[in-house]
Formats: structure tokens, sequence, C-alpha cells
């Protein structure tokens, strides 16, 4: 059972709505739900890219949602958390009861403390789980959800003895004590974990020390061409791949990986593959090109905003009401906030083949536990 913390406390609560708050002109008449949204407007092409494809991902989540009063206002996050907290105090003044965004941690943490002087609760889509908590949410795919899902998955198919093999990385670090907390979690055993370099030519000793160890599992905390190379070294060490499971996180969601046949049979934790497919289909009749992966966190903020709507303006986006226990439905399936402010998402676990990724085991599609 997830219980909702306490509000923010606000030293200046912004509870009201006020004449010098932006309007829609097409309903003056009437309150509107104020959405802030901060994004890196400005800076490299490429973070300018994103942030206007999830721009047009909010604006389609609200043409579907159907609700007429949702005024979306933009602010540029910048280059650092001065301009992402100026974006903030530029948006509470318009009049925002809402901020979805920033993108980095950095800025969130600049934002955060600006919109809980005024009480008001920031979706973000950073991935550091150290800037969530105290009116901050976090919308994004954490690495944490991941490792307890396949960890929890390869536990309950009898796998008891774990090891894992994790870079010496900011995302590693935080893997490292995902991995070791899930294990925990499952009643197993932790026989190693061994930290290596990202880079191909640094796996060879500690995949020697992992095939050394009697673990069933293995899990590998990386992607692309370093995965690639971990996976037959593993092999090339003695570790038996028809006994040892490997395992990984959703940076194993690859096509690329399929071509190497020693992770072939391997399991990670992702979205289901086809979850995505409608908001894909749809973002591109719309705007004629396919969205870009983080994309679609922007469609969810805005489309839970507006099931949120319907309540008293300024006081509907309550943590009540955003962390309802039974979560909500996203474009790669459900999702809802803990009391931490982080996220927890449903899953499924992937199969790597040959011919592609195989489910096997469907992400679900509720949080409510059977009845036993």
């Amino acid at each position: 059972m997830i219980v909702a913390p306490p509000a923010p406390t606000a030293a200046n609560p912004l509870d009201r709505d006020m004449p010098e708050f932006l309007r829609l002109s097409t309903a003056p008449g009437r309150t509107p739900v104020r959405v802030g949204m901060i994004l890196p407007l400005t800076g490299s092409a490429q973070t300018r890219a994103l942030a206007a494809a999830m721009i047009k991902s909010a604006e389609l989540a609200m043409f579907d949602a159907g609700n007429r009063d949702i005024l979306l206002m933009t602010a540029d996050e910048g280059a650092g958390p001065d301009a992402a907290a100026n974006a903030a105090r530029k948006l509470l003044a318009q009049g925002a009861e809402i901020i979805v965004g920033p993108l980095f941690g950095a800025s969130v943490s600049a934002v955060a403390p600006v919109a809980r002087d005024r009480g008001i609760p920031v979706l973000a889509f950073s991935t550091e789980r150290t800037v969530a908590g105290n009116g901050v949410y976090l919308l994004s795919f954490l690495p944490q959800s991941e490792i307890k899902r396949v960890v929890s998955y390869a536990a309950a198919q009898g796998h008891r003895n774990f090891a894992a093999m994790v870079p010496t990385t900011p995302y590693g670090d935080v893997v490292a004590r995902a991995y070791g907390d899930a294990v925990k979690d499952v009643g197993a055993t932790s026989l190693d974990l061994e930290r290596f370099a990202p880079n191909s030519s640094t796996v060879m000793a500690p995949s020697a020390a992992i095939a050394k160890t009697q673990a069933d599992a293995v899990l590998i905390a990386q992607g692309g061409s370093v995965l690639r190379a971990i996976a037959p070294s593993l092999a090339f060490s003695g570790l038996d791949p028809a006994k040892v499971k490997l395992l990984g996180p959703g940076l194993w969601d690859d096509p690329a990986i399929i071509r190497e046949s020693s992770l072939e049979g391997g399991w990670f934790a992702a979205p289901a593959p086809d979850a995505d497919d409608a908001f894909n289909a749809r973002y591109k009749e719309t705007y004629g090109a396919n969205p870009p992966a983080l994309a679609s966190l922007a469609y969810d903020a805005v489309s839970l905003i507006a099931l949120l709507s319907s309540g008293t303006p300024y006081h509907r986006f309550t943590p009540g009401a955003l962390m309802d226990p039974n979560g909500f439905s996203g474009v790669d399936g459900i999702f809802r906030f803990n009391a931490d402010g982080t996220s927890e998402r449903g899953l499924a676990i992937l199969e790597v083949q040959p011919d592609g990724f195989h489910v096997v085991d469907p992400a679900p599609r509720t949080f409510q536990k059977p009845a036993s």
C-alpha cells in the first residue's frame, strides 16, 4: 500500500486564480489548467530537437484528451541550473499550477525549491533518483525498476546465486545498489559484483572472475558494443550459457544484440515491444516523422494532467491524486509514483532469440495483486 506524504510546505502558496495569470482567448470566462513546461529549447541541435518533439507530444496529448481548458506554457531550461530556476519563476508568475520537466538532474534540483515555495508539483524527466521527492515526481524510466523486475523474475524461475558486471559510471553506481537491494529482497545470494571501465578492452578480467563463481544468473548492466564483447568473454572464460542465465536492464533493448549468439536465451526487463506502437503511429501521422524515445514521457505527463484536471484549480494536483496506488496507463504501459517521488513501471521480461526478442513474462496491466 502506498501512503501519500503530506503536500510540501509552501511558504508562498499559489492556491488561487489571479487576474494577471495567462488565459485562453477561446475561454475568457474560465480558469484554464495552466501547465508549465520546462525543456532545453536552446543549446545543441540534439537537445533542441528533443525538446521540440516533447512539446509536440504534449500538444498531441492535449488534443487526444479533448480538454480545451489546458493552457500549455513553455520556458527554456537553458544551459544550467540558474536558467532553469528562472524558467520556473516565469511560469509560476504566469499561473502554472503544475510543472512538466526539466530534463536534466541539475535543472530539476534548481526548479524544485522554486516550485516547492509555491506548493506546485513537478513532473520531471530526469533519471537521477536523488532529485526526486518533496514535490518532485520522476516520469522517467529508472534502472532500479528494470533491475528489480529482471532479478525478481529470475529468482521466481529458480535462480538463487547471482553475480553482476557493472560499469564504473554514475549509471553503474545506481545499478550496483539496485542489484544488491533486488537480490536481498528475493532472499537470494550475490556471489560477486565486478566493476569495469565501459569499453571492450577492459572486460576480460572481470569476466574471468565472474566465470569462476558458482552463479546461476549473471546481470550485465551494459548495452551496445561493450555488451557484445562481454557475453563472448564470459563464455571464453568458462561460463556455461546452458547453466547460467544472463540478465540485463533495458539497455539490452537493441536489435543489434541479436547477432551475438552468446546472448541467446538471456532475459531483460523493458516495456512490452508493441506498447508504444499506437503512439508512434499517431505521432508520425500528425507530424510526419517518428518520435524520439523520450517524447512519450511528455505525452504521458500531459495525459495524466488532463485525467486529474477535473478538480478545483490549484487544489487538484495533490500528492494523494498523483500517487494513486492504482497507477495510470501510459504509452509504454502502467506506471505509478512512489512515496519518494520515483516511478514504478509495469515492465515485461523479454528473451533474446536469433529472430528477435520474445516476451516470456508479459508486462502487468494492473498494480493490484491477485487475491490469494
